[in-house]
């Protein structure tokens, strides 16, 4: 990825951490980072999104964006008889996102799905 960043000009630009996401997350609200990140993208562990989604929610600044890749899931979200961990997990987040005025969503219908979130 950096040697893309570097030819895009844009490796100044971007932090790279490499650790458990949660940990990472919240290591920027306790230095006092809440509301400076324009834009999360989100595409990690499915059974964390919803935590990840409420880290972020704190990080990123009224207007920024919070994005989540995998949203159709293979289309099993669907799919009632899939009761699998990332399944409900990415289901249960759909329903909550749906639902939160916190936010305002786009979803889009590309690839696995994308979800963008814009922070009120």
């Amino acid at each position: 990825a950096r040697k893309y960043w570097e030819e895009a000009g844009v490796s100044h630009k971007i932090q790279l951490h490499i650790a458990a996401a949660a940990d990472t997350l919240q290591r920027f609200i306790d230095e006092g980072q809440a509301g400076t990140f324009d834009y999360v993208f989100i595409d990690a562990d499915k059974v964390n999104y919803d935590r990840y989604f409420e880290q972020c929610l704190v990080l990123v600044r009224s207007g920024g964006i919070i994005s989540f890749d995998n949203t159709l899931w293979f289309g099993k979200v669907l799919d009632p008889e899939d009761q699998t961990h990332d399944t409900l997990a990415i289901r249960n987040l759909n329903v909550k996102l749906r639902d939160d005025n916190r936010i305002n969503i786009s979803f889009l219908n590309i690839g696995d799905g994308f979800t963008l979130c814009f922070k009120k």
